[in-house]
Formats: structure tokens, C-alpha cells, sequence
């Protein structure tokens, strides 16, 4: 069964379209990762790092994007989290964020990767610093619907696209931002 989810993700890496080289070049080393270490889906994968899932979520007019504020990095970034040995990234993506924000109307509006991105994440406490794969997918929700923040964000917010800049310069997020 997991071979099978991870053929399945690698299916989805290869139908996936980078937005330029630097982007082609992150998803050939995700492909590279998700083939060939056997571990590449649980946190304590540390070299050169693990997949991960995140949810770009927007409302129904899209012209909205839900950020939280992320307690250990500091930055506004989209839900997502570690795949805790699944491969199937969507669900994973679904998971962390009903998990950290409350949503219950959160829906998949694609069953297609969104978006990559390979990041490093800081060493901290017995976790070295080690890079995270991370594989996005879109998803909608009602943005009327009240928010509830977890423990390990600091703020959680729907953010109007035009405005994100006020809130980060993370280019990854405000590259999903430009897809829309």
C-alpha cells in the first residue's frame, strides 16, 4: 500500500509544471528524494531532509489567502506539516490544516500538485538543520468561518492577495499567490 501512494505522489511530481528552472530543478530533487530514500516521508529524515505537505487555501472568490504565523520560524506562511510516513501529501496537506486552523469547510479544489518548494528549516533542540520537500496543494473555505488558532501559531488570518506583501516577502508564498 505505501509503494503504491508512492508511485502514486511521484505520478503527481511528474505531471506537475515548474514555473521556471530553479523550480524544475526543486521538483527533480524531490522526485530524486521520494525514489530513492526509503525514509523520505517521516521527520527523522534529516539528510538531506524529508517530504512535506502544505494547503494553499483561498476563498470561494479567491481573492483571499489563509496564513497563519508560525511560532518556531517566525514567518506567515500557509498550513502544512509533515507527513508522518504518508505519501499521500493531499491528505496530509488536509490534516495539518484543519488541524491549525479549525476549518471544517475546507475542500480540495484540485486533486493536482499546486506548487513546490525545498526549504531549510533551522536546527533546534535534537533536530539538526535539514531541509523540508514540500509539496502543495490547493484547497477552498469559507472565509466567514470563525478561525481557531493552534499552538503553534501566534496569528491566524485571512489576508486579501493584494495585500499579503504587508504581512511576508516569502517568495514561495507570494509565488502561489501569482497562480491564482
Amino acid at each position: 500500500m505505501i509503494e503504491q501512494k508512492r508511485k502514486a505522489l511521484l505520478g503527481l511530481l511528474a505531471d506537475f509544471q515548474a514555473q521556471g528552472a530553479a523550480q524544475e530543478d526543486q521538483r527533480k530533487q524531490i522526485i530524486a528524494l521520494v525514489s530513492n530514500a526509503e525514509r523520505c516521508a517521516w521527520r527523522d529524515n534529516f539528510v538531506p531532509g524529508h517530504i512535506t505537505g502544505s494547503a494553499w487555501i483561498v476563498n470561494q472568490k479567491r481573492d483571499r489567502a489563509l496564513l497563519l504565523h508560525h511560532g518556531k520560524l517566525n514567518r506567515w506562511l500557509q498550513p502544512g506539516g509533515h507527513a508522518d510516513g504518508e505519501f499521500d501529501l493531499a491528505s496530509v496537506a488536509f490534516r495539518e490544516a484543519s488541524e491549525e486552523t479549525g476549518l471544517r469547510s475546507i475542500a480540495l479544489a484540485r486533486p493536482t500538485i499546486f506548487d513546490i518548494d525545498i526549504h531549510s528549516i533551522p536546527a533546534r533542540k535534537d533536530e539538526p538543520e535539514h531541509l523540508h520537500f514540500d509539496v502543495r496543494f490547493l484547497f477552498t473555505a469559507d472565509d466567514a468561518e470563525p478561525l481557531v488558532m493552534s499552538e503553534e501559531s501566534r496569528d491566524v488570518q485571512w489576508v486579501l492577495l493584494s495585500q499579503l506583501t504587508v504581512l511576508t516577502r516569502e517568495e514561495s508564498v507570494l509565488r502561489m499567490a501569482r497562480a491564482m
